[in-house]
């Protein structure tokens, strides 16, 4: 009797292969690409289609859908740092420990937690529901560290504008006007929407995928959450600044 061949159990054996050189990478720097880390981390703010070009001559050369280079999720960490300390500097107030423990809530909760919560379920549902089933076509799947590399695609223009360009116009957002509250629930607005767009673009880069639009949808409950906010002139600085440091 022949063996059966089960391609989720290579998928998955490939996925762990991958991402143990993924971390046995992350403690070698010269191995880390920090120049075409930036080159992507420019195109997203301001060319997000520009990132997913590279992807399939990424797969036909590693035979990979995900980055093999961790400098962007370091680079990425480094700048989460860094903003959590001019944070703290402006807002902090406390203990030493106080503002140790918010730097690791921002990395390892905020950026890290929530974003491989985020990462499994776009797998699931693009793995579940989104895959192209043909007979003649070579069965394919996403990996999760592919998803997990989206997420940190979509969040790094979330953290220029909500922790570079909120930071500078900080003093403007949290006055108690309608026009403060129109401002900053707008940068919120445009960060999330920001987010599930570039998701949106990681998903429907993978040939095999269909009906990526779905990444799409939690735009819209947001911008009733938004519409709401300024009825109510409900700030999202303010609630977000309570949230950290109140």
């Amino acid at each position: 009797m022949l063996p059966i061949h089960n391609p989720m159990i290579s998928y998955e054996k490939q996925d762990r292969r991958g991402f143990r050189r993924y971390l046995r990478r992350i403690l070698y720097y010269p191995q880390m690409d920090l120049e075409y880390t930036f080159r992507q981390m420019f195109y997203l703010v301001f060319q997000p289609k520009s990132v997913y070009s590279f992807t399939k001559y990424h797969k036909q050369t590693k035979n990979q859908w995900a980055r093999d280079d961790p400098g962007f999720i370091c680079v990425q960490i480094y700048f989460l740092i860094i903003g959590a300390i001019s944070y703290s500097i402006i807002f902090g107030k406390g203990s030493f420990l106080r503002y140790l423990m918010l730097l690791l809530y921002t990395v390892a909760v905020d950026f890290i937690l929530i974003g491989a919560i985020l990462a499994t379920i776009g797998y699931w549902i693009a793995n579940r529901y989104l895959r192209v089933q043909g007979i003649h076509n070579v069965e394919q799947e996403v990996e999760w560290l592919y998803a997990f590399d989206i997420h940190c695609n979509s969040f790094f223009p979330v953290f220029v504008l909500l922790y570079v360009v909120q930071l500078f116009g900080i003093m403007l957002l949290l006055h108690g006007s309608l026009l403060a509250t129109i401002f900053s629930n707008t940068l919120y607005i445009i960060a999330f929407g920001y987010y599930f767009y570039i998701t949106f673009l990681g998903y429907t880069a993978l040939p095999f995928l269909t009906k990526t639009e779905v990444f799409l949808y939690p735009i819209g409950p947001i911008f009733v959450c938004y519409v709401l906010s300024l009825l109510f002139n409900l700030n999202c600085s303010i609630f977000t600044m309570n949230l950290y440091f109140g």
